[in-house]
């Protein structure tokens, strides 16, 4: 008897865990060209904007330079807090993302309208797809590559758009990540 109580009280609990971490993992993390409103709760002269440099850092006075690309919010917040503790007693320090314009996807080929987009929202490959303005007619519909760079290396994925309008092949419509390429041959 017990260890049926024990059994249906852990399944929530397991299942609340698993859920926290896929939320953890889909948290947001800051982009080269992101804009941050940064300000220091009761500091007039600690309330600025910055913009995430192509190299990821961010300058702020008195607390310098910071590596922002590839963190969270809440992460840059906690740095700069840590930083300014040198100076401050006690810091409230406020992160806020004004504009993800370094949230973008490149997609250029056999579209109508290729370029580089803004994702406000996750977006998978056929919503991107969507927003080039959808496939030209002479566009090689099988051919579709993404192109993800994880550090010094590239990686190539697959995109199966004939099987995809079809139904089949929905695990190569694959959720898009900053600076991806999509390639339309």
């Amino acid at each position: 008897m017990f260890s049926k109580i024990l059994r249906s009280s852990l399944v929530p609990f397991i299942f609340l865990v698993l859920n926290n971490v896929a939320v953890a993992e889909e948290r947001y993390l800051l982009n080269a060209g992101d804009v941050l409103e940064v300000s220091v709760w009761n500091e007039d002269t600690l309330q600025k904007q910055v913009i995430i440099l192509p190299d990821g850092m961010i300058s702020f006075p008195l607390a310098g330079q910071l590596m922002a690309q590839g963190r969270s919010v809440t992460d840059v917040q906690n740095t700069l807090k840590e930083k300014l503790t040198e100076y401050l007693s006690d810091p409230v320090v406020t992160v806020s993302v004004v504009n993800v314009v370094g949230n973008s996807v490149h997609i250029m080929g056999k579209v109508n309208t290729p370029g580089s987009f803004v994702m406000s929202q996750r977006l998978d490959v056929m919503q991107a797809l969507s927003l080039a303005g959808g496939l030209s007619p002479y566009a090689e519909e099988n051919n579709i590559i993404v192109l993800r760079r994880n550090g010094n290396t590239q990686q190539t994925l697959p995109v199966h758009y004939a099987a995809i309008k079809k139904g089949r092949d929905l695990d190569t419509n694959i959720i898009l990540k900053s600076g991806d390429v999509i390639v339309i041959p």
